[in-house]
């Protein structure tokens, strides 16, 4: 019975939270910051829609609930993944997570995007100057997730966020907080996830590219230097809710589905739904699909179906796997995802 009250306490506590964090929702997209903090990782989860926030286990629910990574089954874990994203910017991930006994589950995890040179430009150069820079955009990431006992779990990351174009940076910090609760209601089976993501103070631009000379109007003095103020942007906080459901067919096989709610502070709501396939826990076949509450023909929502599969394989004392997943997406180019993961 304790552990009963003790569960409905947590998750009060990630709704109070939740609800605290999304007080400004609506749609205000494009006004946000660190909006690379949206793009997902993971092979698995994208190829399920994003509709993982129960069901996703181990290193791979970082970005999704970092409570689930306290159901890592190896001492240590190594994944790495590479998505070809929109535009041709590439998405580079890597993690790490150890597990110890009796204090709960370690991880560290860098996501970078790879933009790629962009030509130099000025008033007098409109053309370019001849030379480039790489804009920077990366998140380095540290969880801690713990098993309350064999059906809840807990967990917090935290984020330092760094953002560079030429001579203009940004840095800052974001938290995310998650709940797992397996085997609901006493139903095998049964999955409930909570996560708060993305919280943290606004960022703002600094740096010596936004030093600009300008005379001041209605002062006797000459041309000087100065330094344009730019505005704080706020992080794109959301909260999101989700069940998953396995079910066995027989020994071998089995089904798992997957659905959640996604609130965004800065966007529309959105809707997710997963399943997969498993046969004997080596061979996996992945679908899903996302859409946002409020599309129209003005405002449209860019990603939909997605599709994966993926193979594990135990090689002596360590797990091999490998997955692919596939996500479309209007107007540009369909998001191709590659992930290798190492578990021992």
């Amino acid at each position: 019975m304790k552990t009963t009250y003790r569960s409905v306490s947590i998750l009060a506590l990630a709704a109070f939270m939740a609800s605290a964090a999304m007080g400004g929702a609506g749609n205000r997209a494009g006004t946000s910051g660190a909006t690379e903090l949206l793009i997902p990782v993971g092979t698995r989860d994208i190829s399920l829609g994003g509709a993982t926030i129960a069901t996703t286990r181990g290193i791979e629910a970082l970005h999704y609930n970092p409570a689930a990574l306290g159901q890592m089954k190896n001492s240590a874990t190594v994944y790495v993944s590479h998505m070809s994203y929109i535009a041709d910017i590439g998405i580079n991930y890597g993690a790490i997570a150890a597990n110890f006994e009796g204090f709960g589950v370690l991880a560290l995890n860098l996501k970078a995007l790879d933009v790629g040179d962009i030509p130099v430009t000025t008033t007098t150069n409109p053309d370019g100057t001849g030379k480039t820079f790489a804009p920077q955009f990366f998140s380095v990431g540290l969880t801690f997730s713990r098993m309350l006992n064999d059906r809840i779990g807990v967990g917090v990351t935290s984020k330092i966020i760094t953002e560079r174009m030429g001579d203009v940076s940004a840095s800052g910090v974001a938290f995310d907080i998650g709940v797992m609760y397996d085997n609901m209601a006493a139903i095998n089976g049964l999955s409930l996830g909570i996560a708060v993501k993305n919280i943290g103070p606004s960022m703002q631009f600094g740096g010596s590219g936004l030093l600009t000379q300008a005379t001041v109007d209605a002062q006797h003095r000459p041309d000087g230097i100065y330094q344009v103020q730019t505005a704080a942007f706020e992080l794109p906080s959301s909260i999101e809710f989700g069940l998953g459901y396995r079910q066995g067919i027989d020994d071998a096989n089995s089904l798992e589905m997957s659905g959640a709610f996604q609130s965004n502070n800065f966007s529309d709501d959105e809707y997710k739904l997963g399943m997969e396939y498993s046969y004997q826990d080596i061979f996996f076949v992945r679908g899903g699909y996302n859409f946002a509450q409020k599309e129209t023909d003005e405002r449209q929502f860019l990603f939909g179906a997605s599709f994966g599969a993926g193979v594990k394989y135990a090689l002596g004392n360590m797990d091999i796997s490998v997955d692919y997943a596939y996500r479309s997406v209007k107007v540009f180019d369909a998001n191709h995802v590659f992930s290798v993961k190492l578990g021992f």
